[in-house]
Parts: C-alpha cells; structure tokens; sequence
C-alpha cells in the first residue's frame, strides 16, 4: 500500500503523461477509466492502492480531473 500524499503527487505527473498519448480531436474529453486501465498496463496502478476516507478511484479521479483542467465535470 502507498502513502497517500506519495499517490496525489504521482497521479498528476501520470496523468498529463497519459493525455499526452492519447489523440485528442476536437471535444476530446479525458477518460479517467481509460488512464486507470493504462496504468494497470503500465505496472503503475500502486499508485491507486492507499488509504482515503472516501474511496481511493474517488481521490485519484479528482487529482485526475485538477491535474487535466476537467474541474467543470464534477
């Protein structure tokens, strides 16, 4: 298991990562499925294993949607 505040600072920097291999035509919304799935590909999804109070895809997602500009979804 991770520490928290080691996820929130990796789930970013992965996440502009992934966007920047994805084709992204005009209205292009990142998938946050679609990341978790490439980071399960990608040997990364440790990152998704920590402690929160709500539930650990909720926090990643959140860090996911601020890190990729996609605030307006929530």
């Amino acid at each position: 298991m991770m520490k928290r505040p080691e996820c929130k600072a990796a789930i970013p920097i992965l996440a502009q990562e992934w966007a920047r291999t994805q084709d992204q035509p005009v209205g292009w919304h990142p998938s946050f499925g679609e990341f978790v799935s490439w980071l399960k590909q990608n040997g990364q999804d440790h990152y998704l294993d920590f402690r929160s109070r709500m539930d650990p895809l909720y926090d990643a997602e959140q860090w996911f949607d601020d890190a990729l500009k996609q605030k307006w979804r929530n």
